[in-house]
């Protein structure tokens, strides 16, 4: 069974100095990622939200109920200007996934909370999601996954230990 590495390998060998093995797994891993990227993508445009929308309202369920922050926290997780953010939060505001609230002692104070609308939205990009990654992992029984999934566990430990200096990736 050939893949389309096995052909990206054949047509560079002996003319780069590369191991076959180091350069088969890491290209697969990076083929796999970009599936991954385009199945969230089209999840994503199935429910009619963009990266950054769907992003938002992920930072938002991840606190749990009632889904619930301030515009600088979300801002600060998502690496976006106080400007950026607040325009974000328009967009997102208008098409009713999230509402802004007024702190009750203290009325200059405002949290972003994911609407039950917004919170359906990003479940079925989430569910859409699901399907289409158990989908990829269909070729592989239990046992296979189980295998795949220690393998890259020790990977990304290596990697993260070589790169920490780096700073933080995610």
């Amino acid at each position: 069974m050939e893949d389309s590495v096995d052909r990206h390998i054949a047509r560079w060998r002996g003319l780069t100095p590369f191991d076959d093995r180091a350069e088969g797994i890491i290209t697969r891993i990076q083929f796999l990622a970009k599936h991954v990227g385009q199945t969230k993508d089209r999840a994503l445009a199935e429910v009619g939200l963009q990266e950054s929308e769907f992003e938002t309202m992920h930072r938002l369920v991840s606190r749990g109920r009632p889904w619930r922050a301030g515009p600088s926290e979300l801002a600060a997780e998502l690496m976006l200007s106080p400007a950026g953010m607040t325009g974000r939060l328009d967009t997102l505001e208008r098409a009713g996934l999230v509402r802004r609230l007024r702190g009750t002692g203290d009325r200059r104070r405002v949290e972003v909370e994911l609407t039950e609308f917004g919170h359906d939205r990003w479940q079925e990009a989430m569910r859409l999601r699901g399907e289409a990654e158990e989908a990829m992992l269909e070729g592989l029984d239990e046992a296979d996954q189980e295998a795949l999934n220690a393998l890259l566990k020790r990977m990304l430990v290596r990697a993260e230990a070589l790169f920490r200096d780096a700073g933080p990736f995610v």
